[in-house]
């Protein structure tokens, strides 16, 4: 099959929607319990998978090019004003088998848990009514978006490839396309302009490293970046390339952010993780914006989740909006599932994946009860599933990683008949930071490419 060209489609923005006014009760976002959770028939196969029709990617909304950063946020109205939590409800979050963590004292939910490799649906209950959980509250979002709005470009809807014949399309959410390659830039930003440090360091897998190495190189920053042990060589070039120092450690993703922690304290500099923040969380969260104002009538939007900010941000931007959110992670690496099933956060051991930027052991301290109380389910997806995503992609002339195409993965394994958006968050392939004289983006600015 030959490639096809990514074309844009010049159509109208549409208008930022108007803040929703959450109706009393204990279910204000018009949502029964667990309505919509049944996906609509069975999951198709890694062979249908990677067999998946292929169509031609158009652009829905707007083009990247030739817009302010982040144009359209703020229209239609002021931002919305930061409402309570949803109030408490049970909902349906899909969940992998999670075996109980060796010396944490927890239990199995009720009836124990399927064998290995199998799912289920486990109820979780919301918080109180009024008490806000840790971390930022939707009106940072707006906050966010004012704030990095010279530093990241408004990224648009590219028509995807059919779940099924008969659907009504599946969209893409093309962060791939956001300055630095990836959302990363979003959260990054949004930290170190309201910082104002002088030193920074972070633990990142690359492209949350790639972002704030942009960023202070820019800024006249000081950067100190800790890599774990499987780290991509081409993101850890990309990095040092861009002017930061960089750390490397061995373990998984604990042992880089205790490193990272303990060296910011060393050096005297601010530790920007790269998604347990919540600064980083509410620029995320700019993402939610854009998609939700740019296709409105969504029914579900499928989020990649690793250590939790896009998703957490997602929350948040949904939080009094009807669309279904649904986290996808890596089958090895289903740290939030497990965490929902067992009531609190839990810790798993280093794993390897191809969505290597979707590593992370343990939920974040400040996205996981954002998470906790809006998400609609977690699904999980294997490696051999998010590399047919990914091909599928590249076949459409989207130029994603595997962590990039995990939600693609996980909306078509879930073959729900519906108006859904998936969204691509990263392009950084080894093949496109090596490449020193391929045609970059408008969005990629002066680029991150570094001879090979």
């Amino acid at each position: 099959m030959t490639a096809l060209d990514l074309h844009h489609t010049a159509t109208n923005p549409r208008p930022a929607p108007a803040p929703p006014q959450p109706s009393a009760g204990p279910q204000s976002d018009g949502r029964g319990p667990a309505a919509g959770l049944t996906p609509g028939g069975a999951a198709p196969s890694s062979a249908s998978l990677r067999s998946a029709a292929c169509g031609s990617v158009t652009a829905v909304g707007q083009e990247s090019e030739g817009r302010g950063p982040a144009a359209g946020l703020g229209s239609g109205g002021a931002a919305p004003s930061s409402a309570p939590p949803r109030s408490a409800v049970s909902r349906l979050v899909t969940v992998v088998e999670a075996k109980p963590e060796p010396g944490a004292g927890g239990r199995r939910p009720a009836g124990g848990l399927p064998a290995s490799g199998a799912s289920r649906a486990v109820a979780v209950a919301g918080p109180e009514a009024g008490v806000p959980g840790p971390g930022p509250v939707v009106a940072d979002l707006w906050d966010a978006a004012a704030r990095i709005a010279p530093h990241v470009v408004r990224t648009p809807l590219l028509h995807g490839p059919a779940v099924h014949a008969l659907d009504p399309g599946l969209l893409l959410k093309a962060e791939h396309l956001q300055r630095g390659g990836s959302f990363k830039m979003r959260g990054a930003a949004n930290a170190v302009l309201a910082l104002g440090a002088d030193r920074l360091v972070t633990g990142s897998s690359g492209n949350h490293a790639i972002a704030l190495a942009r960023l202070a190189r820019s800024l006249g920053i000081r950067l100190t970046v800790v890599l774990a042990a499987g780290a991509a060589p081409a993101k850890a070039a990309a990095i040092r390339a861009l002017g930061a120092q960089t750390v490397q450690v061995g373990g998984g993703v604990a042992e880089r952010e205790e490193r990272a922690r303990a060296l910011a304290a060393e050096q005297d500099a601010v530790f920007v993780p790269s998604s347990d923040h919540p600064l980083v969380v509410a620029g995320a969260g700019t993402v939610g914006i854009e998609l939700l104002a740019d296709a409105p009538d969504a029914e579900t939007v499928y989020v990649p989740t690793g250590g939790g900010g896009l998703l957490a941000g997602v929350c948040l931007a949904a939080r009094h909006h009807p669309v279904r959110v649904v986290g996808v992670e890596p089958s090895r690496t289903p740290r939030y599932a497990r965490s929902l099933a067992a009531g609190r956060p839990v810790q798993l051991p280093p794993s390897t994946t191809v969505a290597d930027g979707l590593r992370g052991q343990r939920p974040g301290t400040v996205p996981y009860p954002i998470i906790r109380d809006r998400v609609d389910e977690l699904i999980a997806v294997d490696d051999e599933d998010i590399l047919a995503a990914a091909a599928l992609l590249h076949r459409h002339g989207i130029d994603a990683e595997p962590s990039g195409a995990v939600a693609l993965a996980g909306a078509l394994s879930a073959g729900r008949r519906e108006r859904a958006v998936a969204i691509v968050s990263g392009g950084n392939t080894p093949a496109r930071l090596h490449a020193p004289h391929r045609t970059r983006t408008p969005a990629e600015g002066d680029g991150i490419t570094v001879s090979g």
